[in-house]
C-alpha cells in the first residue's frame, strides 16, 4: 500500500490554523481520499491531558520553561506513534495543526533554548517522521491577537498560557517561523494568513492539487 502524505499548518497565533486544516481536510476528502485530522498538543487522550497543563495551567503550578519543552516532546512522540504513523502506513492524508516546527520556534527562537538541543529532542522523539508539507500561516501578531479577541467576545479574556506572553516574545516566535521557512523552502510555503480565508484555501488547494496531479 502506497504511504500516505503528511502535512502541517504552522503560524503566529490567530492564523486560522484550525480553519485551513478542516478546509483541506474537506477538499481531499471530496477527493475520495482518506484524511485523519489531528492537532499539537493533543491528538491523543495522553496528548489531550498534556495539553490541559501546557495550555490551560490544569497543575496550578509555574511551568518551568525545560519542563514545557519535554511535555511538548512527549505528547508529540506519542502522536506519531499512536495516530500519524499507522495513519501514513495505512495510506492515509494526516493534517496536522501545529508539529515539531512549533516547538523549534516557540521553544527555541521564543524561550532561547539552544537550537542544537532542540533538533535533539526532535530526532530522539519523532525520529524520522516529519510532513512532507508544511503551510505557515503567517500574520502581523497584533492583528492576530486582535482576531482571538473578536472571536472572544472582544475582552481579551481566556487566554491561553502561550497567548498570554508578551508580544515581544510572539514576535520572536513569528520571526523564527520566517527563518525556517528561509531554510526550507522544500517543504515550508509561505502564506498571507491575513488575506480572506477563503483566498487562503485556495492557495493551500494549488500546493496540494499539484501534488495530487504528480501522483498521477
Amino acid at each position: 500500500m502506497k504511504r500516505g502524505r503528511f502535512i502541517s499548518f504552522e503560524g503566529p497565533e490567530g492564523g486560522g490554523k484550525s480553519t485551513q486544516a478542516r478546509r483541506l481536510a474537506e477538499a481531499l476528502e471530496a477527493r475520495g481520499l482518506r484524511v485523519v485530522v489531528t492537532r499539537e498538543p493533543g491528538g491523543t487522550p495522553t496528548g489531550e491531558a498534556i495539553r490541559e497543563i501546557l495550555q490551560h495551567d490544569r497543575a496550578g503550578e509555574p511551568l518551568a520553561p525545560e519542563a514545557e519543552t519535554l511535555l511538548f516532546a512527549a505528547c508529540r512522540a506519542q502522536l506519531v506513534r499512536r495516530i500519524i504513523r499507522p495513519a501514513l502506513a495505512d495510506g492515509a492524508w494526516v493534517i496536522c495543526d501545529r508539529f515539531a516546527d512549533s516547538t523549534t520556534v516557540y521553544q527555541g527562537h521564543g524561550r532561547g533554548f539552544d537550537p542544537e538541543a532542540i533538533r535533539a529532542l526532535h530526532a530522539f522523539s519523532l525520529g524520522d517522521t516529519w510532513p512532507d508539507r508544511t503551510f505557515l500561516l503567517d500574520l502581523d501578531i497584533e492583528e492576530g491577537f486582535r482576531r482571538i479577541a473578536r472571536a472572544r467576545g472582544g475582552d481579551g479574556a481566556g487566554l491561553d498560557r502561550m497567548e498570554r506572553e508578551t508580544r515581544a516574545f510572539h514576535r520572536r516566535v513569528r520571526e523564527g517561523y520566517l527563518a525556517l521557512a528561509r531554510a526550507e523552502p522544500e517543504r515550508i510555503c509561505v502564506l498571507d494568513a491575513g488575506a480572506d480565508p477563503g483566498a487562503v484555501a485556495a492557495r493551500v488547494w494549488e500546493e496540494v492539487a499539484r501534488e495530487l496531479d504528480a501522483d498521477g
